[in-house]
């Protein structure tokens, strides 16, 4: 006769079963088969002479990993995956109906829609009240971050459970950027917006860095408070891949539907374009964020990841245009006299290559041998690098003929951070190919350091100001 599992062993099933809820791929019913066979390999094992401890392990790597099992029944129940873009009512975690065989409650995973769409007309009416109390577009779009991103904060909350001093410290960020984005004097003063203010520079550097910054402060609340984790670092990492992927997405669907309502509404001489300007479009914006943070978390145990799967199309086809740039470089050598627009397109250039490694990264097999793409990333890194130096060379130039500024001192540390980022990648990456550097140090180094980006957002948001006479 089998053993009887001690407390121990229900409590590691337990464990199990939560990851295992969290595949959307699997239903409750499927859960519940699934922890049967496993109770009766750990029985059988038990039986055999293991210990309760290596029975469980061994039986839940004979039952195969979680990806694999969400894939085989993705794969018989496709139906499933289509059903699931339904809206659907599920219980709620507390609302534990179904008992497994082993008489322990199996809790269904609260679906969070309500939640995130709750959340999403809280972020639409936040900017809508910004704007009409404040009557100043500008504004707005200059705390749009502030306005917007709380709500994401608060979603990430709703759903990791983190440690109250880390919503403590995160709300204190937040209010820490509204301070400066609404007290710094970007308009010389005066109560109302001048023509010289909406031209500011500081203003316009405050504005991307507070979005840049305060969206890496909300991760802190998707890590659970656990931000010093790699783990969790790189798990933010790709839900920022996914959620651009699907905001796009959201984006380009509402722009043909607001189109076609436009013209719909205009063939029967109706004019809805300045309420679809005003209302439609500012509140829709700020809503899709969040609506876009529901479908990474609802999706992406479901199908393929989009981000990773983008990388190993645009990779080979961004390393052939960078190095297309260095020839047409090396060729008329005029990136040194180019415009300040043609250096913040090549800083953008940069961005979207430690993107591109990135979320090849946060894709990739730890256990699987270098490969062709691995190699070619060697080559991007390395081409990256080369248009780095020749921006940084065509910068230093141009500040020495115009003088300081603040949008070339932003952009000169930029490119400073992406050059230590990037040379150091690349060493790793050839030490990897090589295999003398494990694959794990090549993620390490990308996760750890992302608190440089966020650095170096905040000096822009709180010091750049100030600095440059607000200018």
């Amino acid at each position: 006769m089998a053993p009887d599992l001690t407390p121990g062993v229900d409590e590691l099933i337990a464990s199990w079963r939560d990851w295992m809820q969290r595949r959307d791929a699997l239903s409750t019913s499927d859960i519940v088969e699934l922890e049967g066979h496993l109770r009766d390999r750990i029985d059988a094992l038990a039986t055999a002479g293991l210990t309760e401890d290596e029975a469980f392990l061994i039986a839940v790597k004979r039952l195969g990993t979680i990806d694999e099992l969400s894939r085989e029944y993705a794969a018989e129940h496709s139906g499933r995956l289509w059903k699931q873009l339904v809206l659907a009512d599920e219980t709620g975690i507390e609302g534990a109906t179904d008992v497994p065989s082993g008489g322990l409650p199996l809790m269904r995973r609260a679906n969070g829609l309500a939640v995130a769409l709750l959340l999403g007309v809280g972020a639409g009416i936040a900017v809508k009240a910004a704007d009409l109390l404040t009557g100043d577009p500008e504004l707005v779009f200059r705390n749009i971050a502030v306005l917007v991103l709380p709500f994401l904060a608060a979603w990430f909350a709703w759903r990791r459970r983190p440690p109250l001093a880390t919503i403590v410290g995160v709300a204190a960020s937040f209010a820490v950027v509204a301070l400066a984005l609404n007290l710094y004097p970007f308009d010389g003063g005066s109560s109302t917006v001048t023509v010289a203010s909406q031209n500011s520079a500081t203003a316009v550097l405050a504005t991307i860095g507070s979005i840049a910054a305060l969206w890496l402060v909300t991760g802190i609340v998707d890590a659970g408070g656990e931000w010093r984790s790699d783990r969790a670092r790189m798990d933010f990492v790709r839900f920022s891949g996914e959620w651009l992927v699907y905001y796009v997405l959201i984006a380009l669907v509402g722009g043909a539907l607001s189109g076609l309502t436009v013209a719909v509404f205009g063939s029967i001489g109706v004019d809805v374009l300045p309420f679809i300007g005003e209302w439609v479009l500012p509140c829709g914006a700020a809503g899709a964020v969040l609506v876009a943070a529901w479908l990474v978390g609802a999706k992406q145990r479901v199908i393929e990841n989009i981000a990773p799967v983008l990388t190993k199309v645009f990779t080979p086809l961004f390393t052939i245009m960078m190095l297309a740039l260095i020839v047409a470089a090396v060729v008329q050598w005029n990136l040194a006299d180019g415009s300040r627009d043609l250096l913040i397109a090549f800083d953008l250039v940069l961005v979207v290559a430690v993107a591109l490694l990135v979320y090849s990264i946060s894709a990739r097999d730890p256990e699987l041998a270098p490969g062709w793409f691995d190699r070619l990333q060697v080559l991007m890194l390395a081409a990256a690098l080369v248009v780095d130096v020749v921006v940084l060379v065509a910068m230093v130039a141009r500040t020495g003929e115009f003088g300081w500024s603040a949008n070339k001192t932003a952009s000169l540390g930029l490119n400073l951070i992406l050059l230590a980022n990037l040379a150091w990648a690349w060493w790793l990456q050839v030490g990897f190919v090589r295999r003398r550097v494990p694959f794990g140090t090549v993620e390490r180094w990308q996760t750890s350091y992302l608190p440089v980006y966020l650095g170096w957002a905040s000096i822009i948001v709180l010091a750049f100001p100030p600095l440059f006479g607000f200018a």
